[in-house]
C-alpha cells in the first residue's frame, strides 16, 4: 500500500512540476504568470469567452482570474468588449498583442502534448485521461466529505 501511495504522489508531483517548469519556459518570454499562460491560451483557442468561462476552465478562483486578467488588459493582451456589462460577465477578446502570444503558447502546448503523446495510442490516451478523470473526481470527493 505504501508504495502505491508514493508511487501516486511522486507521478504526479512530478507532473505538476514538469507543467509549471514549461510554463515557466513561456512566461519568460512575455514576464507573465501562471494563470496568465491559461487565460492566454483559453482566450486564443476561444472566441470570447467571460470571466467566469475563464474561471471554470483553469479551474481557479474568482481573485486569481480577476487579477491576471486585470495584468493581461493593462499590458495590452486583451480588452474587455462591453464596459456597461458586468465586468464578470462581459465577453474579453485578445488584442493583436494577446493574439500572438496565445498562438505561440498554444502552439507550444500543441507540440508538448505531441511530443507525450508519440508512445500512447489513442486507445491508451483515451484510457488515460479517463482514469486522470475518475482519479481527480474521486479526490475531489474526499477532500469535500472527508474520508470515504
Amino acid at each position: 500500500m505504501q508504495d502505491r501511495f508514493e508511487t501516486f504522489t511522486v507521478l504526479i508531483n512530478r507532473i505538476s512540476r514538469n507543467i509549471r517548469k514549461i510554463k515557466n519556459q513561456e512566461m519568460a518570454d512575455y514576464n507573465l504568470r501562471g494563470a496568465h499562460i491559461s487565460c492566454l491560451h483559453y482566450l486564443y483557442t476561444t472566441d470570447a469567452v467571460t470571466a467566469t468561462d475563464l474561471c471554470e476552465r483553469c479551474e481557479e478562483d474568482k481573485a486569481t482570474i480577476s487579477r491576471a486578467l486585470d495584468y493581461l488588459e493593462t499590458n495590452g493582451y486583451l480588452t474587455c468588449e462591453s464596459k456597461s456589462a458586468k465586468r464578470y460577465k462581459a465577453p474579453i477578446v485578445l488584442t493583436e498583442k494577446g493574439r500572438i502570444a496565445g498562438e505561440k503558447i498554444t502552439e507550444r502546448i500543441n507540440r508538448v502534448l505531441d511530443a507525450i503523446g508519440t508512445s500512447l495510442t489513442e486507445e491508451e490516451r483515451v484510457a488515460f485521461y479517463r482514469s486522470l478523470s475518475i482519479i481527480s473526481d474521486s479526490l475531489e470527493a474526499v477532500s469535500q466529505n472527508g474520508e470515504k
